[in-house]
């Protein structure tokens, strides 16, 4: 076997033929490492496997297949891919361990119409029909279209790939694939690095789509290299509460659709399954007209817009510092609008302890939910009912309540629900007029 001795920064991964004190490309020091490339029988087959026409065309005579998409067994997938997976595209999939990840690309390639590949490097095969049989009681196909791989080595992968030609791969995860053409262990920044650039040359190339798992740090970030984000062509993030069963799929870049689009899941006994309607998860069913503290919001996720409940609580507080909890609602924005219900509503709830909670776990980044935040701790403080009011607009610093993005949508979304009471912009001008109206009733 033929053997290629090469340097690579340990930094940044630049390569050089030679050693060098300093890394041209980062500026590290004593970074360069030296690796082998031997060519054995797997890259030799791998190279032939992906011989293709390099000549530039002219962007007319492209042709596009009509089928360019591939249609899975969920549609929530595939509205935020932005209609399907696209054929050739690498998709990274992140999230927190035991959300579902390997959970809902299991049941995507069992259910596939095509022959798949799930390649696991966490999982032996046995481990992975085990679940498959716990999960999944009856699949469409009974496994038959569903290859499974159970390696580490990603140049075992990519000759498997290359060899078999599936209409799906699954790779899980990326940061557990090594090869002994790269220095370090699984999961460094070259072994990442390595497998990545492998898993897109061969997708590209054999036109095959695949979707990488990756592991998120404590901070919520994809663990390796922020390089791994940038190559690949779609980022996913499955959220979620551990012990909610409301998963939340949310796209952070993609290529080949929109971006801030929302699938939202469940999480059931019989494995992951989609939820067409969210407001049955967000929305408290039977709301009390005596109950205090509760508000309905317009949220837009992506071209979404669904309604979530807001809840508030204020209550005497007996420590020096009164407390201040969100939960699903961002804390500095929390004692922000705090701030402008005390200078603006003359509201005494300086010396209160102040929670705030979405109801069904979600997030709320939209500053549409402002207000709603707002009329929920007024209503808790004052023991006003506001069951079945929806509140829409953001507020500002000086008490003046704001127009949102896609302002109708989010009105007829109400409307279509049932809901008449709306508050809005459009209504008022301020959060002091929109409290004092409330106050009157």
């Amino acid at each position: 076997m033929k053997q290629i001795s090469s340097f690579v920064c340990q930094e940044c991964g630049y390569e050089s033929p030679q050693w060098l004190g300093k890394c041209p490309e980062c500026g590290a020091w004593n970074s360069l490492r030296e690796i082998s490339n031997l060519k054995s029988q797997i890259s030799n087959t791998r190279s032939k496997e992906l011989q293709i026409d390099i000549s530039p065309k002219r962007l007319g005579e492209i042709q596009l297949e009509e089928e360019h998409r591939i249609k899975t067994c969920f549609s929530e997938f595939d509205a935020v891919l932005g209609g399907g997976i696209v054929k050739g595209s690498v998709i990274l999939l992140a999230g927190d361990p035991g959300i579902g990840k390997s959970t809902l690309l299991l049941k995507i390639v069992q259910e596939a119409e095509s022959k798949s590949i799930y390649i696991s490097a966490e999982e032996s095969q046995e481990q992975i029909k085990l679940r498959a049989k716990r999960i999944y009681k009856n699949p469409p196909t009974g496994g038959a279209n569903l290859l499974i791989l159970s390696s580490t080595n990603t140049d075992v992968a990519t000759f498997t790939i290359a060899k078999e030609k599936p209409s799906l791969v699954i790779i899980d995860s990326i940061q557990t694939m090594e090869s002994e053409n790269v220095s370090g262990l699984s999961g460094s920044v070259p072994q990442v690095r390595y497998a990545a650039s492998q898993f897109i040359k061969i997708a590209k190339t054999l036109n095959i789509p695949i979707i990488l798992v990756g592991h998120v740090t404590k901070e919520g970030m994809v663990a390796g290299p922020m390089v791994l984000s940038h190559m690949v062509d779609t980022v996913l993030f499955l959220e979620g509460e551990k012990f909610t069963k409301t998963r939340i799929l949310r796209s952070f870049k993609n290529r080949f659709g929109p971006v801030d689009e929302v699938g939202i899941f469940t999480m059931e006994e019989n494995g992951i399954e989609e939820t067409k309607n969210p407001e049955q998860l967000f929305l408290t069913k039977n709301q009390d007209k005596n109950s205090y503290g509760s508000v309905l919001v317009v949220t837009l996720e992506g071209t979404r817009a669904f309604l979530v409940e807001v809840q508030g609580l204020v209550v005497s507080s007996r420590l020096p510092m009164p407390r201040r909890v969100s939960s699903g609602v961002d804390y500095k924005r929390l004692e922000l609008l705090l701030a402008v219900l005390q200078k603006h509503c003359r509201l005494p709830i300086g010396a209160m302890d102040v929670f705030v909670n979405v109801a069904g776990g979600l997030k709320l980044s939209d500053p549409a939910a402002d207000l709603g935040i707002c009329l929920a701790i007024f209503s808790s403080f004052k023991n006003i009912s506001l069951a079945s009011t929806v509140a829409i607009s953001e507020v500002g610093l000086l008490g003046e309540l704001r127009e949102v993005q896609s302002l109708d949508k989010r009105i007829k979304e109400s409307q279509k629900l049932g809901f008449k009471k709306i508050i809005s912009c459009e209504n008022y001008k301020t959060i002091n007029e929109a409290i004092r109206s409330l106050g009157k009733e």
